[in-house]
């Protein structure tokens, strides 16, 4: 199938490099694979320039700059491409709405091919990887977490929404703690008919198949629901920062969209979404 979520070294976070990326997808047989570094729209520049700097924050600034890094990788690779596996010039941009002007600027960049959408952190708090869960109000958190992701599905300048329920990745998976999901149906009902209305895509980060939730980014409850309100663009993204994990959940998360009644998955190029018959 496809993976479209993937991070190498560009990323603060990564390892290995685009070229070594392209090469694994083409030897596991991959239609298309794109290289989504991360770009966080909070801090685009150097720690001199914020006032708060949390735990998360110390490899995270000069997105700028990681960003045009990428896309002057990512466009070597796509000139030298030699298989049929398309490669994809893509970005991971985080917290768009915390920093719209920069996020634009992201946006009108005629060198991407794909947006991903996505929430790391919320305003004032640290990354969700780093949040104590046992001293804080969960739901609570969650409750701004989802109105942040409502207001970015209205801003509307990416192409697939990025692992929906991330912060469930450290509150069950990490913490052990569980959450009652349907407490927020009705505001994920807003953000489903949000991506529907805007023929936008909701992406199965098959990452948590291989981390301690066990389950994917969102769930086949979720997925049912996005259906329900009229979603019909999937997206399949490993989330892999390393080359070994590339395409690791893929045909997990393809036979899940399929079950619940969804007939293709979805790559982007320039923005335009291209289907793939399950």
């Amino acid at each position: 199938m496809t993976d479209c979520h993937t991070h190498t070294a560009v990323s603060p976070d990564g390892y290995d490099n685009a070229e070594a990326t392209y090469r694994q997808a083409c030897r596991l047989g991959l239609k298309a694979v794109a290289v989504t570094e991360h770009v966080e729209a909070n801090r685009p520049y150097g720690p001199e320039n914020y006032t708060t700097v949390h735990t998360s924050d110390e490899h995270y600034f000069y997105n700028h700059d990681i960003f045009n890094r990428s896309m002057e990788v990512n466009s070597g690779i796509i000139k030298k491409a030699d298989s049929d596996t398309l490669f994809i010039n893509g970005v991971e941009l985080g917290q768009a709405t915390h920093n719209f002007e920069f996020a634009d600027l992201i946006a009108d960049d005629e060198r991407t091919d794909f947006i991903i959408g996505s929430m790391h952190e919320l305003r004032n708090r640290d990354d969700f990887a780093f949040l104590n869960y046992h001293e804080l109000d969960i739901n609570a958190v969650l409750d701004e977490y989802f109105d942040e992701i409502l207001q970015l599905c209205r801003w509307g300048r990416f192409d697939t929404l990025g692992h929906l329920t991330y912060p469930l990745r450290y509150i069950c998976g990490d913490a052990g703690t569980d959450v009652n999901m349907t407490v927020f149906h009705d505001k994920i009902r807003e953000i489903f008919r949000e991506l529907a209305s805007a023929d936008k895509g909701l992406e199965i980060n098959t990452s948590g198949l291989r981390q301690k939730y066990g389950k994917t980014f969102p769930d086949a409850e979720l997925l049912k629901l996005y259906r329900e309100c009229g979603g019909k663009i999937i997206t399949l993204g490993s989330d892999a920062h390393r080359t070994c994990d590339i395409g690791k959940g893929i045909s997990e998360g393809a036979e899940m969209a399929s079950c619940l009644g969804f007939t293709k998955i979805y790559y982007f190029r320039k923005h335009v979404p291209y289907g793939i018959r399950i």
